[in-house]
């Protein structure tokens, strides 16, 4: 599957001792802001996508954004940087809107992950080197699957109509150590997404779905499990070890996401390759609209793609979901993007006026406020304060305010 096309991403000429050398974020698992990524070489990130059975909302673009700015900030520490993200281009939310609008699924995600690429252009996030859809994804997951039977960490349930495969949790050294849920609290969020806790002949409440047998009208694949086609969780794991290798720096998606998924894939990437999967596991907080957190299923969004339509400045719409810290649940409001918008054309005006401030100090001081768990509230700040003194400063330095121009654009992905 084609990803969508990169922004120029410049270099940042200034480089500084007093800024600190690493990333540091905070880590679910661990419960702590540590550094996250190698010293050197390349840093592996896995982000889970979308299931493309609507458009872009702002939910996804905070998450999406979050990810951007770890992978900008790696880049601008001389990292190289191997990405991958999925598409989960068959599952049953997507098979459930297409037989609502009495469309062909295949049709529907096609003209959905469009729309995505065209909205993650537009906000000018950096695509990953591999974007995989579930679909290409199947033969991956079924040879993994296969390869965890001999070990006994799966095993096919006592169904003689749907004779499902089960990964079993059991079979994971440190089963919880992601999300640290009890059972009970894991047994009811697994309901509630996506899981079966109550199906009869699962050795545990908890096991996950890794290979579901095919039922009538739906999509399925042959292979040596039988013909069906892969869970969710499995299917990440799969694309991650496919294209990142047995272990990656970060494993990321909303908070929503530590349980079940992340938990299961750290559990079946443990379990396949005796290795822990991720270093670490990187949340976003929820992202609301009328009190509750945007969701499909509740259909209160506000999309990206209808911003662009009413013709808004990509640009304030990435400052104003700059305007939050990635680990904070917030709620959308107009206002903001009118806030944005302002702040934004105060940046410009003092790019325009180019006027003499220190500018490797403001570069200094961007670095070390996102190198801190990304701390944009800080580095807007100090964009602020810089717009204003170079509109108020008595001679002009052009070449400073480039500098600073291009450190915006390649730490904040924001184009002046």
């Amino acid at each position: 599957m084609r990803s969508w096309d990169a922004p120029e991403v410049p270099e940042v000429s200034h480089r500084s001792d007093a800024v600190d050398d690493a990333v540091r974020l905070y880590d679910t698992a661990s419960g702590q802001v540590r550094p996250v990524g190698p010293s050197e070489g390349t840093a592996r990130m896995y982000v889970c996508g979308i299931t493309p059975y609507d458009a872009t909302h702002l939910g996804h673009a905070f998450t999406y954004l979050t990810f951007d700015l770890v992978n900008r900030q790696w880049r601008d520490l001389g990292l190289d940087v191997s990405f991958a993200q999925n598409v989960t281009d068959v599952d049953e939310p997507l098979l459930e809107r297409a037989e609502e609008t009495r469309r062909d699924w295949r049709e529907l995600a096609a003209e959905q992950i469009e729309l995505f690429r065209d909205d993650m252009e537009a906000l000018r996030i950096i695509p990953p080197q591999h974007y995989v859809g579930a679909v290409e994804s199947v033969g991956w997951v079924a040879k993994l699957v296969d390869g965890m039977r001999s070990s006994g960490a799966v095993y096919q349930i006592d169904d003689p109509e749907h004779p499902d495969w089960y990964f079993s949790c059991a079979a994971a050294p440190g089963f919880g150590d992601v999300s640290h849920l009890d059972r009970e609290t894991m047994r009811r969020v697994f309901g509630e997404n996506g899981g079966d806790p109550d199906r009869p002949g699962k050795r545990d409440p908890l096991d996950c779905l890794v290979w579901r047998f095919e039922r009538p009208g739906e999509p399925s694949w042959d292979s040596r499990l039988g013909r069906g086609r892969p869970g969710w969780h499995i299917e990440c794991t799969a694309i991650a070890l496919r294209h990142l290798g047995p272990r990656i720096d970060v494993q990321g998606g909303g908070s929503d996401l530590a349980f079940p998924h992340h938990e299961m894939c750290a559990a079946e990437g443990a379990v396949a390759e005796h290795q822990p999967f991720a270093d670490a596991y990187v949340h976003v907080g929820m992202v609301g609209l009328d009190g509750q957190k945007m969701s499909k299923s509740l259909g209160n969004l506000e999309f990206v793609s209808r911003l662009r339509a009413r013709r808004v400045d990509p640009m304030a719409i990435r400052v104003a979901l700059l305007g939050h810290h990635y680990r904070d649940d917030w709620e959308w409001t107009s206002g903001q993007l009118d806030e944005a918008t302002r702040r934004l054309a105060e940046w410009r005006d003092g790019f325009a006026a180019a006027g003499a401030v220190d500018a490797g100090d403001v570069v200094d001081r961007l670095r070390r406020a996102l190198r801190a768990d990304l701390d944009v509230v800080a580095a807007l700040g100090v964009l602020d304060a810089w717009a204003q003194a170079s509109l108020a400063a008595e001679g002009t330095d052009p070449e400073a305010a480039a500098l600073v121009a291009s450190a915006v654009d390649a730490l904040l992905g924001v184009r002046l």
